[in-house]
């Protein structure tokens, strides 16, 4: 494995102090012994739960090249600090912050940071996968996104990576902002703003304004990305102008969208969809269903467009796209003669992504005599509103033809009690329990969508039912369509004029490559 840091740029990156037989560097980054790989540099912070420097003994055991650890923590280590390689700095967070940025400033590649309500992580890793196709893609494995997530992974950014791709989390005000201006994007994504983390806002526009905090880090000439069909698009229009950003861009249907929505077909497993960009229109097949998820593929062809990739090859690529675990994923599971269908869209709820999800499940194919099923959890995070919201569900289950609503959690009463007897609901206090219902009623053809919370535990639903019943290849398969193939003459002929200035001139657009 190639190295990504010598120990000499550690040590200077950090203004560490350098303790012990140094090796000559380390080939990546760890904060966690579970998943420590031998050669990497650990870097004992101290979290909420854990402090890093208690686990030094079992990072070394696990083939750690070096160990980071703080001034204050090295007398009670004792000869572990006379045996191992450190670098011994004031702050380990704080170390791993200088980290990062010095491996944003070595960086040649281009760089593009996600945020939003709803859509980071699938449009991140959206990212990862369709850039895949024009060179080198840094992105993280999974969701980290925090105060200590971002800079790892910007720690862990090569050298030689042509793109970095970040997502960027927050449920409260300024916390964008640190992380933002270390990073410093080329190309700045807000997926969407909508009713998540309430309880910490007083309403929507908090929310956007904290989101409006990626726009802070963009570097000069750097763009920012922003759903046009939002209702807080003006809003964050209005503050990148206040921040004098030359390149504000839009996605969506609107008319006035830089990356626009001409036409779309959703299928049970995926969805055909046009896009104009400057004029030019591209037929993409994404492989993973769901209107929100063409959303998403709206933002990350902008994304590459203004990251200069090719974009006949991202085109292409958003075919092979699949959801990830916990946000959609598909499971196909035999069940006696037949077939269950098992969404797991179990990591995250809020009144947003519960509408896209139940519309998901509307669009499903059930097989004969199959119902869809519907295993919602508690939203968190809801404040004041919560009860409010999780009545609000109501509506859109019906809107989607629900046959079952499955219901645990305490905030899920009040939905209960919504629904009366219009449904077939069933309501158990826990997860546990209600896989248990699940496991004796769940029959062949059935579609279930399980969507929760991550801290109300569906996840254990989603391994219940998998192991309860084997699973079998996914037999969807998206059709491709050629990359940059208008669907018809009606479709890629100029649009019609419009009373308000375009926001998309092309005079300073990237040009789209064959």
């Amino acid at each position: 494995m190639s190295m990504l840091w010598t120990a000499d740029e550690l040590v200077d990156a950090m203004n560490g102090r350098p303790v012990g037989n140094m090796p000559k560097g380390v080939t990546g980054i760890s904060i966690d012994t579970r998943t420590l790989n031998k050669g990497d540099a650990f870097f004992a912070i101290k979290g909420d739960k854990f402090d890093g420097h208690n686990f030094a003994s079992a990072a070394m055991a696990n083939g750690a090249g070096l160990l980071v650890v703080a001034e204050a923590k090295l007398p009670a280590m004792g000869r572990l600090a006379l045996l191992v390689p450190m670098i011994v700095v004031d702050d380990v967070l704080k170390a791993l912050g200088d980290l990062g940025r010095a491996a944003r400033a070595r960086s040649s590649g281009k760089i593009i940071a996600v945020t939003g309500s709803v859509g980071k992580t699938t449009t991140k890793e959206m990212l990862r996968h369709v850039l895949s196709s024009c060179g080198e893609v840094h992105a993280a494995k999974a969701s980290l996104n925090n105060h200590w997530g971002v800079p790892l992974t910007l720690a862990r950014l090569p050298a030689t990576a042509d793109y970095g791709v970040f997502e960027i989390g927050m449920n409260h005000p300024d916390e964008i902002r640190p992380l933002v201006n270390m990073v410093r994007p080329h190309v700045a994504i807000i997926t969407t703003v909508a009713a998540a983390h309430l309880g910490n806002f007083k309403n929507l526009g908090e929310i956007a304004a904290a989101k409006a905090e990626i726009m802070e880090g963009v570097v000069e000439g750097g763009y920012v990305l922003l759903n046009r069909d939002n209702e807080k698009f003006a809003a964050l229009k209005k503050r990148a102008d206040e921040l004098k950003i030359g390149h504000v861009r839009s996605f969506g249907e609107h008319k006035q969208s830089t990356i626009r929505l001409m036409s779309a077909r959703l299928e049970s497993d995926h969805s055909e969809i046009t896009a104009r960009l400057n004029a030019r229109d591209i037929a993409l097949s994404i492989g993973a269903p769901g209107r929100h998820i063409v959303q998403n593929a709206l933002a990350a062809l902008g994304a590459a467009w203004f990251a200069g990739a090719d974009m006949g090859r991202v085109a292409q690529s958003f075919a092979t796209f699949s959801a990830e675990k916990g946000r959609g994923a598909r499971h196909e599971l035999s069940h006696g003669d037949g077939t269950v269908t098992l969404i797991d869209e179990s990591y995250n709820a809020n009144p947003a992504s519960m509408r896209a999800a139940l519309s998901l499940l509307n669009t499903a194919r059930t097989g004969e005599g199959g119902r869809r099923i519907a295993v919602l959890g508690d939203m968190l995070e809801m404040g004041k509103f919560s009860e409010r919201v999780h009545r609000d569900l109501k509506e859109p289950i019906v809107d989607a033809g629900v046959d079952v609503v499955c219901l645990a959690g305490p905030e899920m009463r009040h939905l209960t009690d919504e629904i009366g007897t219009d449904l077939n609901v069933i309501y158990r206090e826990t997860a546990e329990e209600l896989a248990v219902w699940l496991k004796q009623n769940v029959r062949a053809g059935d579609v279930v969508m399980v969507k929760s919370s991550f801290g109300i535990g569906f996840g254990k639903i989603i391994t219940a039912l998998v192991e309860a019943w084997p699973p079998i290849p996914y037999r969807g398969e998206p059709r491709v369509q050629p990359a940059q193939e208008p669907v018809s003459e009606e479709a890629s002929a100029e649009p019609s004029p419009v009373e308000e200035p375009v926001d998309h001139p092309s005079d300073d657009l990237p040009e789209i490559k064959e």
